[in-house]
């Protein structure tokens, strides 16, 4: 055997393997140009597109907002009143803006109030969390106020469970708490109601909820005996 054969053997079968990197070189660099490409998109998207629009739907949504605020003009608030859009419309025109998922949750409590609740739930369903201590555990809350007064009380529970264990404070929590306790006496789940109720009067003696709750849990207590 020649010596080029047997460099170009040994140069084969002795040499140490490819790297990974070294075997798809060409791979790679397409894959990170990809991303580059789409990182670019990605920031155009949010500039050009969703940008201006949540700010033209943030612009058109106070009429809704001040309407809302007046019960006799709340059907106006939802539908829109010819100049100014409404709630309903909002969510769906200006969907993945703030002003929309906002929407989504006046729209899904107007929704309520009006005994609209399969509409609500599929409104409030759409909502996205914000992380506001207050709005978040209040949606889930109104979620367990529709699933209750559709008599889905499994579901209510649920969902009212959720909201005391949601950015836990003085005002949303005890007032889930207490109707967590109320679904849960219609489950006849007692013990469920009992853990509810003796939760506010340990954590939250001091809410509106804790001034009379003792009478909620001599009630379910006297139901146990």
């Amino acid at each position: 055997m020649s010596k080029v054969n047997k460099a170009n053997k040994a140069g084969v079968n002795g040499g140490k393997k490819p790297s990974f990197f070294q075997e798809n070189t060409k791979s790679i660099v397409f894959i990170a140009a990809g991303i580059f490409v789409l990182i670019l998109l990605y920031i155009g998207y949010q500039k050009l597109y969703l940008a201006p629009r949540s700010e033209k739907a943030a612009n058109q949504m106070y009429k809704a907002e001040q309407y809302a605020a007046i019960d006799s003009l709340q059907s106006l608030a939802i539908e829109g009143d010819g100049s100014y859009p409404g709630f309903k419309e909002i969510a769906g025109e200006y969907s993945n803006t703030k002003s929309a998922n906002i929407a989504n949750a006046y729209l899904g409590g107007l929704l309520l109030r009006r005994g609209e609740y399969q509409e609500a739930i599929k409104a409030l369903e759409q909502y996205s969390p914000t992380g506001s201590q207050v709005i978040d555990p209040l949606i889930l809350g109104l979620l367990g106020d529709a699933y209750s007064e559709s008599k889905a009380y499994d579901k209510a529970a649920n969902y009212y469970k959720k909201a005391a264990s949601t950015h836990s404070n003085e005002y949303t929590t005890p007032m889930f708490l207490r109707k967590l306790g109320l679904v849960c006496e219609e489950l006849n789940d007692n013990k469920g109601a009992l853990e509810a109720y003796k939760r506010i009067r340990s954590e939250y003696p001091n809410s509106e909820e804790g001034a009379s709750i003792d009478a909620y849990i001599a009630r379910v207590e006297a139901s146990l005996d």
